[in-house]
């Protein structure tokens, strides 16, 4: 017969082994009843904890993907600023360009469809030149019949415009490019300042978006331009360009600030549907607004990924729980014990894998006889953790801290893991470049304390942290010479400062200018120009010393730091060997040039003790190189220093009395020596400052000629003593012609026959009564050039003076072929008349040359009776100088003059 239990405990002990009566099940059900109760407690708090981090995880996907959105548009804001200026250079070369073939620039040869022409179509870049009628004048593009754009808006924008500046359109369909493009148009000015015509670029929009990076923003990424409207310019998604009217934004985004980020829902605002994190940034100088969009479900990929994960490991979890709660109700009394320690593993790992799939470790704390942590074991691990530590994960599981590292790597770890085990959670991360056992250079490492073991989570970021220095790296970095640019100069310099003054030493600031590098950068071209570039940049770090640091702030200019210095006469070294190394021309593609240095230095503490006044001083102090024949090198000086800035104050001055008309004119008579009358008055301009006075023009005649301010002051006077003219002529009976003086500069940058004969008609002056002054520097250019100027004048009927004769370097056969009327000896020749009879020989010699060519002699600066009888006896024709009259602001009428001869 088959055995049959003796008891029903004995039942209970065949399912449960070791429970040897009822007891146990009396105890176990009301138990099961609490513990599933419990179990389903401690399921919700941890899944409630779960999705908690998930959203967390979520919303860390998405300021990430916002920050790399604004990081994008910062990027290519610069980026578009930079091709707009491109394309500003552009147009300004195009002008230069017509200006100096007169008009005549043909743009027709420059277009091909080829390769190599200046300006190839196939990147979708044309270049036209309209007439002031709007009629196309010549084109990169082909025109086979007569073409006018004067309804266009950029042609209208220019002849509406009183300013010179560049004129950038909204994309539209090119009449002439027949494609969508966006126009850029500049003025041309003629000889007389007045509107000639148009430069017009016209871009495809395809040429400001060829900076989309697919590996950034993903297939589905949006780059755009938007104008301040917040209306679409041009836009690119993956491989497809949009422009208007094309509704790739179906509604204006909520920009309203210069940059910002926020999400936008596709549904609303984008015609594929796809919701997207934007950011932008809008551009310094333009009214452009740079716009990249990360898609949403490509930022949150992974992301997703991961928490489909984790959630199919918590259900996992879950249902062991679940199962090992029921097995445990029911095997109470025999696995008591292992029940906490399994509880305490599950918790252990819930804490470790609540980060994703990340790799994790849980690490046990080594105690020592005194009780102190002394080490820490791995008693667990995923295969992601153990690849990140280069092992296996059965070869890692068992091994201390001590035994995977070498000494002071564990060290340091094992001092992090006993930070983290006393306050119960750390987060940092980890530079792992040095640390051989570790598959990865950057790491973020979370450790939390649930119960007696480290619950240790670590990311491989290295590629978040590879994408950050580059962004970085470009950002700092001159893209022509690979030299530091001047941002991360700014960003240097204060910490080298600091460092200079905590150690107590010596910094020097070398701010270099390339001498000679337009000329070549002008008649090479700019390849030329950056290969020359690209070559002072190598032999400037080939120059200094090894710690030295050399930037590029832009254009030709330099900068190099010179740290840890104990004397001041260290950066005249370092200079010195620039100096030597520039001395041999470079060797370039197309062929050899040479070029020099001039240095400006610094030096602190001495010269500043901040890197803007360093920097403005070493600046100052290449001025001041420059100033003074260039190729050397000169320490900052305050007293310089001081001169410039009062050179810059007067200059400042100078160009608000232009503009104010604080400028007035004397007038000083000639007198005829036969009849003893006076024949005519020179204008002699004063500024009639309204703190110092009346100003003679000794003092400001140079500045006004060095800064080109001469040229608009010449004007002034001109319509000042046409002004006068009138007014005399209206109130007086008979008045005698006034001459003005013209420099030299005004008179080559000018149209100075036409600036003379709209001043006579606008106040209505005969020409008879203007004389032109003009030193012999102003015949220094192109004879032709200068006959046809003068001949100009004289067909007015305005007669011309040769003033301050004998100083410059015109001779008799120039002042044969000009025809001058008069001759103005300087009043350096007029003192020495008398003094010796060399005096007297050379001073006939002029009036009898004069005379042969058919000009009257003016002799200047006539002081003394004495003077005026050596200038009778040699039969000058008429006298100027204080012993007549000195320079007398303008009367009611004009004044009247006689003189008395001496006997």
């Amino acid at each position: 017969m088959p055995l049959k239990p003796s008891s029903p405990d004995a039942d209970v002990s065949a399912l449960l082994p070791g429970v040897e009566d009822q007891r146990f099940m009396r105890f176990s059900l009301p138990f099961l009843a609490v513990w599933l109760a419990l179990v389903l407690i401690i399921g919700t708090i941890a899944w409630s904890y779960l999705l908690s981090n998930l959203a967390q995880d979520r919303k860390s996907a998405e300021a990430s993907a916002l920050r790399e959105a604004e990081i994008l548009a910062t990027s290519y804001a610069g980026h578009l600023s930079k091709t707009i200026d491109a394309i500003d250079q552009l147009c300004l070369y195009i002008r230069h360009g017509w200006k100096m073939s007169g008009g005549k620039l043909d743009l027709s040869a420059l277009g091909d469809s080829g390769s190599t022409g200046p300006f190839p179509t196939r990147i979708g870049l044309y270049v036209s030149l309209a007439s002031a009628d709007g009629d196309i004048l010549t084109s990169t593009l082909p025109v086979n019949e007569p073409f006018n754009v004067g309804e266009e808006t950029y042609f209208l924008a220019q002849t509406s415009s009183g300013s010179d500046e560049l004129f950038i359109g909204r994309p539209r369909y090119g009449m002439l490019s027949k494609q969508t493009v966006t126009h850029f148009s500049r003025k041309l000015i003629a000889e007389d300042g007045g509107f000639a015509g148009i430069v017009i670029i016209s871009v495809v929009p395809e040429y400001f978006i060829t900076g989309y990076d697919q590996l950034s923003l993903g297939r589905h990424g949006l780059l755009a331009i938007l104008g301040t409207d917040r209306q679409v310019r041009v836009a690119r998604i993956g491989d497809q360009v949009h422009t208007p009217p094309s509704e790739v934004i179906t509604e204006a985004p909520p920009i309203d600030a210069p940059t910002g980020t926020t999400i936008l829902d596709g549904g609303k605002y984008f015609n594929d549907g796809r919701s997207r994190y934007l950011g932008w940034q809008a551009t310094e100088r333009y009214a452009m607004i740079a716009v990249a969009g990360m898609d949403q479900q490509d930022a949150l990929s992974a992301v997703a990924k991961a928490n489909a994960e984790t959630i199919m490991h918590g259900a996992v979890a879950s249902v062991a729980l679940s199962l090992f709660a029921l097995l445990a109700s029911l095997s109470l009394a025999r696995l008591s014990w292992r029940k906490q320690q399994l509880k305490q593993l599950h918790d252990t790992y819930r804490t470790a894998t609540e980060r994703g799939n990340d790799g994790f470790f849980i690490m046990r704390p080594q105690w020592d006889d005194d009780g102190n942590i002394a080490d820490f074991r791995v008693i667990d691990c995923n295969e992601q953790g153990a690849r990140i530590m280069k092992y296996r994960r059965g070869e890692l599981i068992g091994l201390s801290i001590s035994s995977i590292y070498s000494s002071t790597d564990a060290k340091e770890l094992n001092r992090l893991l006993r930070a983290a085990y006393e306050k119960r959670h750390l987060e940092r991360e980890i530079d792992a470049r040095k640390v051989r056992a570790v598959a990865a250079d950057w790491l973020q490492l979370s450790i939390s304390r649930p119960d007696g073991d480290l619950a240790v989570t670590i990311r491989d970021i290295s590629q978040a942290k590879a994408h950050v220095a580059e962004l970085e790296r470009i950002g700092s970095e001159d893209a022509l010479t690979r030299l530091p640019n001047r941002h991360w100069l700014k960003q240097y310099l204060p910490d080298a400062l600091a460092a200079a003054k905590t150690s107590k030493q010596m910094l020097a600031l070398l701010f270099i200018d390339l001498d000679g590098f337009k000329a070549v950068n002008d008649t090479m071209g700019h390849e030329i120009g950056d290969e020359l570039l690209r070559n002072a940049g190598r032999r400037l770090q080939e120059a200094v010393r090894p710690h030295d640091i050399v930037a590029r702030i832009g254009g030709d200019e330099f900068v190099v730091v010179t740290e840890k210095m104990m004397h001041k006469a260290d950066a005249g070294h370092v200079a010195q060997r620039i100096l030597h190394s520039f001395e041999t021309p470079f060797r370039l593609s197309q062929g050899t040039h040479s070029v020099g240095t001039s240095i400006g230095i610094s030096v602190f503490p001495d010269d500043g003790m901040d890197a803007d006044t360093l920097m403005n001083h070493a600046d100052m102090a290449m001025y001041a190189v420059k100033m003074n024949g260039k190729r050397n090198y000169r320490y900052f000086d305050v007293q310089f220093s001081e001169s410039v800035q009062r050179r810059h104050q007067t200059e400042a001055e100078l160009r608000h009395a232009l503009e104010h008309s604080q400028f007035i004119v004397y007038y000083q008579p000639r007198i005829h020596l036969a009849s003893g009358r006076m024949s005519s008055m020179e204008a002699l301009v004063r500024w009639a400052h309204p703190e110092h006075g009346v100003i003679e023009p000794q003092a400001f005649i140079p500045l006004a000629e060095e800064t080109g301010l001469i040229v608009q002051l010449g004007e002034q006077v001109i319509d000042k003593v046409c002004a006068q003219l009138a007014y005399w002529l209206k109130h007086g009976r008979e008045i005698v012609p006034v001459s003005i003086n013209v420099s030299a500069r005004q008179f080559t940058s000018t149209d100075i026959a036409a600036t003379l004969s709209a001043a006579l008609k606008r106040h209505q002056v005969n020409a008879h009564l203007v004389e032109i002054e003009l030193t012999e520097s102003s015949m220094m250019a192109s004879s032709q050039e200068v006959c046809e100027v003068l001949a100009a004048m004289q067909r007015m009927g305005v007669k011309l003076l040769v003033d301050d004769f004998g100083t410059g370097y015109s001779s008799l056969a120039q002042l044969q072929e000009l025809d001058f009327d008069t001759l103005k000896v300087d009043k350096a020749f007029t003192a020495r008349l008398g003094s010796n009879e060399a005096s007297n020989v050379f001073y006939t010699a002029i009036i009898t040359m004069a005379h042969s060519l058919g000009m009257k002699v003016v002799a200047e600066g006539v002081e003394t009776a004495d003077q005026v009888r050596h200038l009778t006896a040699l039969r000058c024709d008429e006298i100027q100088g204080f012993f007549i009259a000195r320079p007398l602001p303008p009367s009611e009428r004009q004044a009247a003059f006689a003189l008395e001869m001496p006997g």
